[in-house]
């Protein structure tokens, strides 16, 4: 990325940050929610992490880094945001762990060659030029080593328009998955195993915005499906279990889901 866009990134996190409590974040949930789909499929995929070197690229608040602690990994936090990385740190001490955070953009790692067992990630691939990014990755991962994200995807007619709408919560430069970005990720490691999530289930989106009236500028979606993931169960369920219906008979529809979720691993 060029200066402009990371200096635009660092800005809009750390603005972000500056308003967070950790006090608010249930780390646990951000694993184990029922609308957190995409974590418990890489808790499924990775198995035991404990004693396993982790690096999580964009950290954010740190929450998957402080879950990974706790599961017993050792975990090391990147982000480009400083007031990110200030928060990882609080709300790791405030669960009883700890992590170690740098400072550094994903494209240009300050890591060894083969130096982690495990590198994660989630909703930063759209952030950045998914290519490099993904050689870096390759690069410090040990041999035998597993590389897992999540990312959103950029076909669903419903979430470009939910895109189009809140634009105070997102940054311009965002570029969500294509089919040809997954492709990238695939020749570089020569393998990819990935699963979609949120296709029937967006319609708790529409309910955001139709029903409960909730600005798309004031209230990130992505962020309330875990702030009322109890309230939410019971819908979640069923709508998730004709996503897994639909996308089981009709894989190919897996591309107009939100997210999808990617595991490859280097030989």
């Amino acid at each position: 990325m060029n200066d402009i866009v990371l200096k635009n990134e660092e800005l809009f996190h750390d603005e972000w940050a500056s308003g967070v409590d950790v006090n608010e974040i249930d780390v646990v949930s951000i694993f184990e929610a029922c609308t957190m789909p995409e974590n418990r499929k890489i808790m499924e995929w990775l198995k035991d992490v404990r004693d396993k070197e982790i690096l999580e690229l964009g950290c954010g608040l740190g929450e998957a880094s402080t879950y990974l602690a706790l599961c017993g990994a050792n975990v090391t936090a990147t982000d480009l945001s400083s007031g990110m990385l200030e928060v990882a740190n609080k709300l790791a001490l405030k669960n009883g762990t700890s992590i170690k955070t740098i400072k550094c953009d994903a494209d240009s790692l300050p890591f060894p060659d083969n130096q982690f067992d495990i590198v994660y990630c989630s909703n930063l691939l759209h952030h950045v030029d998914i290519e490099i990014t993904v050689k870096e990755i390759y690069r410090v991962l040990k041999n035998g080593g597993v590389f897992v994200a999540w990312e959103p995807l950029a076909h669903n007619p419903a979430i470009n328009i939910y895109r189009r709408m809140a634009t105070e919560v997102r940054t311009e430069d965002e570029h969500p998955l294509r089919t040809k970005d997954i492709r990238v990720i695939k020749n570089i490691f020569g393998n990819l195993r990935y699963d979609c999530t949120w296709l029937i289930t967006l319609l708790i989106f529409v309910k955001y915005y139709f029903i409960d009236k909730y600005n798309p500028n004031k209230i990130r979606y992505w962020k309330q499906i875990l702030v009322e993931h109890k309230k939410l169960e019971p819908m979640y369920n069923k709508l998730e279990k004709i996503d897994n219906f639909i996308l089981r008979y009709f894989p190919f529809l897996g591309k107009y889901c939100w997210n999808i979720i990617l595991m490859a691993k280097r030989n």
